[in-house]
């Protein structure tokens, strides 16, 4: 009699142990506590869900496009940078040299303010080298693949490109950067700068008939014109230094590289090429085949290797050679007699 009254007690205090909701539950919430969406949302399993081939293709090149008009964007603003910097040298030059009382030291102070597009181009192209890297690693890895899927699969991008978007960085240096810039553009602006002044200087008002002269010329205030003439020298030097010293920092992606120096996914680059010069090779020899093949295949109605037209009739007379009639169709002569 103890043992059939115990068990319904126990089951019934399991039965409420299992209907008992959890105190954060929002039946059981005190009235003034508040439950987030974010909350309940993450209170409800969901079992990730792998995309289709089809949704996945359609994510990259949606996420492709919008890369590429990022690094776009920020190519736009590298240009302007360099047109600031050539605008406001004509117009410097045009102003030095439009009267001999103008002074000469204006051309120095351009050259400082080019100095300071160079730096602003840099940081520049370093946020625009994000975005062409990324357009980069997908056209070597994502569309390589699409392109040629004979090809084995490397899934070295995905890693590198989910890297990127977990953690995004620059993807050079300063230093590169600078270099890159002064080698394309500003090089170019600071030598002829440079000769500007030096021209400057000679002739105006009338030309220097020593270098003592040159140099005296050259002095701007209490300055030496000794000073500003090593000075000018040191900073052109350095610059043409600079620029060649750089040359080896080669870590930008988005760059059009010789075959050397380009590395990233070059594997897949090979690749690709190798596949190309195979299917153009198996293209030229399918050809040559056939064109053997139909020089060997004797022709109809020929026993010789004689060519003859396949669409004129056998009963075709000699004089209507040029009269083109099909094998089943009726001549209209025959229609006509009938």
């Amino acid at each position: 009699m103890t043992t059939s009254l115990a068990a319904p007690d126990r089951s019934l205090g399991t039965q409420a142990q299992r209907a008992t909701p959890p105190a954060d539950a929002p039946e059981t919430a005190p009235i003034h506590q508040t439950i987030s969406p974010e909350q309940a949302a993450a209170a409800i399993p969901r079992p990730a869900r792998k995309l289709s081939p089809s949704e996945f293709n359609t994510a990259m090149v949606h996420f492709y496009r919008g890369e590429v008009s990022r690094a776009n964007t920020w190519r736009n603003r590298l240009d302007t940078t360099t047109n600031w910097a050539v605008l406001t040298t004509g117009a410097t030059l045009s102003f030095a040299f439009s009267s001999p009382t103008n002074p000469h030291f204006v051309i120095l102070i351009n050259t400082v303010l080019v100095c300071f597009f160079l730096f602003m181009e840099a940081r520049r192209y370093r946020y625009y080298e994000i975005w062409s890297s990324r357009v980069r690693v997908l056209e070597t890895g994502y569309f390589t693949q699409v392109l040629a899927p004979e090809l084995p699969a490397d899934d070295a991008w995905v890693s590198h490109l989910v890297e990127d978007l977990r953690a995004p960085h620059f993807t050079i240096s300063e230093w590169e950067a600078v270099g890159r810039r002064l080698r394309r553009n500003y090089l170019w602006i600071f030598v002829l700068l440079a000769a500007c002044w030096n021209l400057k200087v000679y002739i105006h008002p009338v030309p220097a008939y020593d270098f003592n002269a040159f140099i005296d010329r050259a002095t701007i205030g209490v300055v030496p014109g000794a000073v500003v003439f090593m000075v000018g020298v040191v900073i052109n030097a350095g610059l043409l230094i600079f620029a060649l010293a750089t040359m080896r920092l080669q870590q930008a992606t988005g760059e059009v590289l010789t075959e050397r120096d380009f590395h990233p996914l070059q594997t897949v680059t090979d690749w690709t090429r190798a596949a190309a010069d195979r299917r153009q090779r198996t293209a030229t020899v399918r050809r040559a085949k056939k064109a053997r093949e139909r020089a060997r295949t004797p022709r109809v109605g020929s026993t010789t290797g004689e060519w003859k037209r396949p669409d004129i009739h056998r009963t075709q007379t000699p004089d209507d050679i040029h009269r083109t009639q099909y094998p089943h169709q009726k001549s209209v002569t025959e229609e006509t007699l009938k």
